[in-house]
């Protein structure tokens, strides 16, 4: 069974590639099918991510997965939230967009946060009934970078109960407790040939 994957996000690719696998499903990436990527003019996670699983099945005629994720400051009314690539503007910049968390932060003393991904899976692109499944990690923001890892905000993303940033996880670490590995998990036992 193959279904194509809403992202071009090379990680994402393989991590949603090596999960499916064991089920029966092929992960196909969009830009390999020809698939241009969809807009995410919504204010929520799961519309953005229907928008695309919708945007990619409906281009392919075949099932698809999207994810939408991002961080989520409490401090800061839940930004930069479905913003979080694009926090600092254009063109995307993991450097500047922390740089402007860390500036939006400075006179607060709350530093919760915590990291959303939501994915969803459509059978096809008018699916009445889509599979929804969503992850949070819960940390805090600190003002120094620590760790080499991972990308966007990990090094400034703190885990007190770790005593490390998702930047210093290693890569099964980071799969097991992110946001992306709970909705993983989640949609893993949700999908048709799981049930």
């Amino acid at each position: 069974m193959k279904l194509v994957v809403a992202s071009n996000n090379p990680g994402k690719l393989r991590e949603f590639g090596e999960l499916l696998a064991p089920l029966g499903w092929e992960a196909l990436a969009q830009k390999e099918l020809g698939v241009a990527e969809c807009a995410e003019p919504h204010c929520t996670f799961v519309e953005n991510a229907l928008e695309k699983a919708r945007h990619a099945s409906r281009s392919t005629g075949l099932p698809a997965l999207a994810d939408d994720s991002g961080l989520c400051v409490r401090a800061l009314g839940g930004a930069p939230g479905v913003y979080s690539a694009r926090y600092a503007g254009e063109p995307k910049s993991d450097e500047r967009n922390n740089q402007q968390l860390i500036a939006d932060l400075v006179d607060h003393a709350d530093r919760r946060a915590h990291y959303v991904c939501v994915l969803v899976f459509v059978r096809h692109a008018n699916d009445p009934q889509p599979i929804i499944a969503e992850g949070e990690w819960h940390g805090e923001i600190v003002d120094q970078p620590r760790g080499q890892g991972g990308f966007g905000y990990d090094a400034f993303f703190y885990l007190p109960a770790l005593n490390k940033t998702a930047a210093e996880l290693d890569s099964d670490e980071k799969n097991r407790f992110s946001h992306r590995g709970l909705a993983l998990q989640d949609l893993i036992k949700r999908m048709p040939n799981n049930r």
